[in-house]
């Protein structure tokens, strides 16, 4: 296992107001209540946490905010992404000026399909841009969103090319084949994967850990199965795929809206309800769904 990143970095649901105004005090509580549950650092403005909604000065501003409360800079992955690459580069120079070397990037996602040449250059116009030699970048391969694919051959470009700086892919396919074979391909390098039942198993061939939604509601299930890749208990098990049922307990519902629909319920707090567009809120019958199931899951609740 890499050491550069590892363990659980829950992909952070970033909460807004009314207004669709990034809420920063609630942000810190949330980032502070995931620090607090056991998890190694807090992953921002990733896709669960609507990344792309958010402009630059709002992303820089969060972040000043969580260090000057307390969070430490190494307990950050501050995700990059920006549809233009000058703003992933000044995104990216603002985290390491702050001491945050740890950073994740996805190439622009507009354009379907690029080429490996493309998708190369535009990471090593970032590490470049970025001009960090700190610098700890992870490779955000979530192709199914973004049609961006990072193949083995420009993953073993890059870290050629860029040595000691890209150290990672974080693994959003949801597909357990492609992460054991990043595992197994790449044993120097830090494999985050992001589909939580394909946490331990990856692991179990030397996966470095997990960056992932469901961590936002259950951070003590998902330390324990990093924590013990080969003993997850079958409660934790049965808990995990009840949890992710709810994502697809009914039809074509935005994973992130749910996320906040659970935490919603769990926290008593419907402020956590609030998406920015083009994302909404449930409808009434699909929110109901998602948190009766939440409820109906009982006992096993207080294991999360």
């Amino acid at each position: 296992m890499n050491s550069d990143i590892h363990g659980l970095w829950p992909a952070l649901l970033i909460p807004v107001k009314d207004n669709s105004a990034l809420d920063t005090p609630r942000a810190i509580a949330h980032a502070k209540r995931m620090l607090a549950a056991g998890c190694d650092g807090v992953t921002l403005f990733g896709t669960t946490g609507e990344g792309p909604a958010f402009t630059v000065a709002e992303r820089k501003g969060l972040l000043e905010s969580l260090l000057a409360s307390g969070v430490r800079a190494d307990q950050t992955l501050v995700t990059t992404s920006a549809c233009a690459i000058p703003d992933a580069i000044e995104l990216g120079r603002h985290a390491s000026s702050q001491g945050c070397h740890r950073q994740m990037f996805m190439p622009p996602f507009y354009f379907r399909q690029p080429n490996d040449a493309g998708i190369v250059e535009s990471v090593s116009q970032v590490v470049r841009g970025i001009d960090d030699s700190q610098l700890k970048l992870l490779l955000y391969h979530i192709p199914f969103l973004s049609s961006v694919a990072f193949s083995h051959a420009s993953i073993d470009t890059l870290v050629q090319r860029h040595p000691g700086q890209v150290i990672g892919v974080k693994d959003s396919s949801g597909d357990l084949q492609h992460s054991l074979a990043l595992a197994k391909a790449f044993p120097t390098l830090s494999i985050l994967v992001g589909s939580e039942p394909h946490v331990a198993p990856t692991m179990r061939v030397g996966g470095s850990g997990s960056v992932n939604g469901l961590a936002n509601i259950a951070p003590g299930l998902m330390r324990r199965v990093i924590a013990s890749p080969s003993l997850v208990s079958a409660d934790d098990e049965k808990l995990m795929l009840a949890l992710l049922a709810l994502l697809s307990v009914l039809p074509n519902m935005s994973f992130v809206s749910v996320y906040k629909t659970m935490l919603a319920e769990q926290t008593g707090d419907n402020a956590w309800l609030n998406v920015r567009a083009p994302l909404t809120h449930l409808e009434n019958t699909e929110a109901q769904t998602v948190r009766s199931g939440y409820r109906a899951i009982g006992s096993l609740l207080n294991n999360i």
